[in-house]
C-alpha cells in the first residue's frame, strides 16, 4: 500500500495536493492581476493631464497581459484535476464568466488602442473602457467566490439517455444576494488599493501622491468591507452539507483576521510613505482572503448538495484519475519553478525602475 491508497471515501492525497494548487494559482492570479485590475480602474481618477495617465498606464504596461495568464492556468488546472468541478461551474455561471471575458477584452482593447490616436476625446474614452474592463472581473469574481462560500444550490436530473447528472439550479440574479455583493465589492475595494499602493511604489512625483492620497481613503473603506466580510462568512457558512468543521473552521477564521491585520498594516504604512511596506500588506492581505475562500471550498468544492445528495459533487467524486493527477504532478514540479523564476526576474530586474512625467515625452498634439 502507498500513500495515495485511501479509501474510495476520503480525498487522496494527490486530490487535496491538486485543491491546494489550484488555490496557490488563484492566489497568484488575485495577488499580481488584482493590482492590474486596480490600476485599470484608477485611470482616470489618478491623473489629471494625459502624461499623468500614460505615467499611470506605464506602470503596468509590462505585466498586464502576462497576469493574465495565472486565469488561464488556474482554469486550466481546474479543468484537469477536477473536471466535473470546472464543467458544473461553466454550464451553470456562463453569463457571468462572459461579463469576466468581455471585461478582459476591453481592458486588452483599450491598452492596445488608447495611443493609436492623439485626440483628447479618444483617449478618455478608452481610458473609461479602461476602468470599467477592469471593474468587471473582480466584481464577478468576488461575488462568485462568495457564492461559493454560501454554497451554490445543485440538483440532479435524469438526462434523455437515462444518466444521473448534476446541475447548478440557481438564477443568475439569484447570485446577487446582500453576501454575495459584499464579495463583489470587497474584492473591487481590495483591488484598489492594492493598485494605488503599486502605483505608489513604481512613481514618483504627482502620480505618487496622488495615489497615497486614495489609497488611505480606500484602505479605510477596504478594511470596513473585510471586516463585515470575514464576520458574515465565518459565522454563517460553515454548514455545508459534508462541510469539514473543526481545525479547518478555525483557519477560516485565522486567514480572515490576519488579513484584516495586513489591511491595516498597509493603510499605516501607506500614511507614513512606506510605499513598499504598503503595497506588502495588501498583498498578504490578498493571499489571505482567498486562502479564506478556499478553506470554505473543502471538501464540497462550493456547492450545497443538498438537493443532489444521489450524485454529489464534492473533492473526491470531481476529480481525475489517480493517473492524470501524478502526471500532472510531475509537470507541475518542473514547470511552477520556472514561471516563479521568470516573474520574480521581470518585476525586480527588468521592470523595476520608478516612473514620472519625465519618462513621458509629450505628443505634438498635446505640445500644441
Amino acid at each position: 500500500m502507498t500513500i495515495f491508497d485511501v479509501p474510495a471515501s476520503a480525498p487522496s492525497i494527490l486530490q487535496i495536493i491538486w485543491l491546494l494548487l489550484v488555490a496557490v494559482l488563484w492566489i497568484g492570479f488575485f495577488f499580481l492581476e488584482g493590482f492590474d485590475f486596480g490600476v485599470g480602474m484608477l485611470v482616470p481618477f489618478l491623473g489629471k493631464t494625459d502624461q499623468d495617465r500614460r505615467v499611470v498606464m506605464n506602470t503596468i504596461g509590462p505585466h498586464w497581459d502576462g497576469n493574465e495568464v495565472w486565469l488561464l492556468t488556474a482554469g486550466g488546472a481546474m479543468f484537469a484535476a477536477f473536471p466535473t468541478w470546472y464543467a458544473t461551474l461553466f454550464s451553470g455561471l456562463y453569463l457571468p464568466l462572459l461579463l469576466v471575458l468581455l471585461g478582459l477584452i476591453m481592458r486588452g482593447v483599450a491598452l492596445e488602442y488608447r495611443s493609436k490616436d492623439e485626440s483628447p476625446t479618444w483617449r478618455a474614452a478608452f481610458d473609461w473602457i479602461l476602468a470599467i474592463g477592469s471593474l468587471l472581473p473582480p466584481l464577478v469574481f468576488g461575488v462568485g467566490f462568495a457564492n461559493f462560500v454560501k454554497g451554490l444550490a445543485l440538483t440532479t436530473v435524469v438526462n434523455n439517455f437515462g444518466t444521473t447528472i448534476t446541475l447548478f439550479s440557481g438564477t443568475f440574479l439569484g447570485l446577487f444576494s446582500p453576501f454575495a455583493l459584499v464579495g463583489g465589492l470587497l474584492v473591487v475595494a481590495l483591488c484598489l488599493v492594492h493598485g494605488a499602493h503599486f502605483v505608489g511604489l513604481k512613481t514618483v512625483g504627482g502620480v505618487h501622491d496622488t495615489a497615497r492620497s486614495f489609497a488611505n481613503i480606500l484602505g479605510i473603506a477596504t478594511m470596513v468591507l473585510a471586516l463585515v466580510f470575514v464576520l458574515w462568512a465565518n459565522l454563517a457558512y460553515f454548514n455545508l452539507p459534508g462541510q469539514t468543521v473543526g481545525w479547518l473552521k478555525m483557519a477560516g477564521w485565522v486567514t480572515g483576521v490576519v488579513a484584516l491585520v495586513c489591511l491595516a498594516l498597509g493603510w499605516f504604512m501607506n500614511s507614513k510613505d512606506r510605499d513598499g511596506w504598503a503595497f506588502i500588506g495588501t498583498a498578504l492581505a490578498t493571499v489571505m482572503l482567498v486562502a479564506m475562500f478556499f478553506t470554505h471550498l473543502y471538501p464540497a468544492l462550493g456547492f450545497d448538495n443538498s438537493g443532489a445528495m444521489s450524485a454529489p459533487i464534492d473533492l473526491t467524486t470531481a476529480s481525475s484519475s489517480a493517473t492524470t493527477l501524478t502526471i500532472m504532478t510531475w509537470a507541475a514540479v518542473c514547470l511552477v519553478p520556472v514561471v516563479l523564476a521568470y516573474t520574480v526576474w521581470s518585476y525586480f530586474i527588468v521592470f523595476r525602475r520608478r516612473l514620472s512625467t519625465a519618462n513621458m515625452p509629450l505628443d505634438v498634439a498635446t505640445a500644441a
